[in-house]
């Protein structure tokens, strides 16, 4: 599965501005955040894009870039627009380590899908076991500071923001009308422990 609208990059404070607003209008967002990441110990970075979708148009707001621009901030510290998203807690902490900023209207899936009983919590299976799609995890150990975002990057960082909206407007209808079935299926065995039952067996 894979977001099939609209995806804007931006670059400047002007468009970052244009896009916030935009954005500000509507009902629900989706959110998400990526890292350049570290292979070397001691060595980290800062946040370097911040993607935020609606039904149908990503804007990926590449902070390596523009930094924590005023619109950035008035869009983080909005009350009215629900931002959903996951694991939002190290999100905002890498979004503060850029800039503080009074944290806004913010829903994190992994404390919602909690209440409906969901042991499951990343992205990649809460949208399997919701819509029987998978989601790609392809992209996203590449360089996100790179000079300019290639294709694939831009819709796998699109595509995360916006499953985390989707995903949010499903387990609402689910929780309303109770009108889902939790199937909880037992961990696998360690193979370790496999093999030595195997071997006790041919002894």
């Amino acid at each position: 599965m894979t977001f099939n609208g609209r995806i804007i990059v931006v670059q400047t404070e002007d468009d970052a501005e244009k896009a916030v607003s935009y954005l500000l209008t509507k009902p629900l967002l989706g959110i998400d955040t990526e890292t350049r990441p570290t292979f070397k110990k001691g060595i980290t970075h800062q946040v370097a894009l911040l993607q935020v979708s609606d039904e149908d148009t990503c804007f990926l707001f590449r902070l390596n870039k523009i930094g924590m621009s005023p619109a950035v901030i008035r869009l983080l510290e909005d009350q009215s627009v629900p931002k959903i998203g996951l694991s939002l807690t190290d999100d905002i902490m890498m979004l503060h380590k850029r800039a503080d900023f009074t944290v806004g209207r913010f829903i994190d899936l992994q404390d919602y899908v909690s209440e409906l009983g969901i042991m499951d919590k990343s992205l990649q299976k809460l949208y399997a076991n919701v819509f029987g799609q998978r989601i790609s995890k392809r992209q996203q150990l590449s360089n996100w500071e790179i000079h300019e975002l290639k294709d694939n990057q831009k819709l796998y960082a699109a595509t995360d923001a916006w499953a985390c909206l989707k995903l949010y407007k499903a387990l609402k209808a689910m929780k309303e009308s109770g009108d889902y079935e939790l199937v909880v299926v037992p961990e696998p065995e360690p193979v370790k422990e496999e093999q030595e039952q195997v071997k006790e067996e041919n002894i």
